[in-house]
């Protein structure tokens, strides 16, 4: 092909397509709104003097508040711990082809779910008005211990004992739906190797309905955290117990209520990174793609911000 040849080919050759992306003027519009709003009340909560936020400062570290801060820690570890475990017994026995075991667990769940968990923190903390003396032993014979019930339901074991319970009636029913989401043949193949039903669901159905108990657990752990304030009712100084009780000397309401707020948000913070890490981790594998790092999203979502004036090319290409 001669120069002149490819000089008028070359002429004829169309333009590259420029795909403009489409103006959506709405968006715009309400972003503004929202930020507008957003920013008109952080400027009211920082400069408005009734939330006196020296008073916050001075207490948000005080001995009486961390204090408190453990003992909320302390309850949600514990009452969690006991209602996963339960939980994962009460599913186990639900499921489990003796109508009476699954009865029994039947009973529990409805029980325990239908009655409000401040209910049940006030029934065990006057547990001594029903039974003044505990006694453990054989059913029906002989009691190896006897304890007087004011000594050992203390206001702490009440409520590790309303929370805990109460919340292995919940816990149960998502380690239900968790094992009901594995695959039926899953239990045939084991039991076809020779493995035992407890083995089975320890060694194969558990694992793989992490992928679904765990989000779910999450929450109910961050719900723990907040429903133990419901543990101040019974005299218990977790968080906002101490706080009431440094608030009824010094009349400082609201300054003390956004110091604990501010603990709570602090807590439930940290467990939400620590329950996308745990579901990033039981949700490998899955079909659906994983999630990116979290500060891989928080970029992508910075630079997502593109200027309206960006042009693509057809394959995908972006021209500037």
């Amino acid at each position: 092909m001669s120069s002149g040849e490819a000089t008028s080919h070359q002429a004829r050759r169309p333009e590259d397509i420029k795909a403009v992306p489409v103006r959506r003027p709405g968006r715009w519009v309400v972003a503004a709104i929202v930020l507008v709003v957003a920013v008109a009340i952080v400027r009211s909560i920082a400069t408005n003097p009734n939330f006196q936020w020296g008073v916050v400062g001075e207490y948000l570290f005080d001995g009486r508040i961390l204090h408190g801060l453990r003992v909320t820690i302390e309850l949600t570890a514990i009452a969690m711990g006991i209602g996963v475990g339960l939980g994962v017994l009460l599913a186990i026995m639900r499921l489990s082809p003796n109508w009476l075991v699954s009865s029994a667990s039947s009973f529990y769940i409805w029980f325990f779910r239908g009655t409000p968990v401040l209910v049940q923190l006030l029934f065990w903390y006057n547990i001594a008005a029903l039974y003044p003396k505990i006694a453990l032993g054989i059913p029906f014979g002989p009691a190896f211990v006897h304890a007087d019930a004011n000594t050992l339901i203390t206001p702490f074991a009440a409520a590790i004992l309303g929370l805990g319970l109460n919340e292995g009636a919940y816990m149960a029913e998502i380690v239900r739906a968790g094992i009901i989401s594995v695959d039926a043949g899953q239990s045939d193949a084991a039991q076809s190797l020779g493995m035992t039903r407890l083995q089975t669901m320890r060694r194969i159905v558990l694992p793989q309905a992490m992928r679904v108990i765990i989000p779910p657990t999450g929450n109910e752990t961050i719900s723990m955290l907040k429903t133990s304030s419901l543990a101040s009712v019974i005299v218990v100084t977790e968080l906002l117990y101490a706080a009431q009780l440094i608030y009824s000397v010094n009349f400082k309401t609201i300054p003390l209520l956004i110091v604990a707020s501010v603990w709570y948000i602090v807590c439930t913070s940290v467990l939400y990174v620590g329950q996308y890490y745990l579901e990033r981790h039981y949700g490998r594998g899955a079909a659906r793609e994983q999630a990116a790092r979290l500060s891989s999203r928080v970029l992508r979502g910075v630079l997502s911000f593109r200027r309206s004036g960006e042009h693509f090319r057809p394959g995908g290409g972006e021209h500037r």
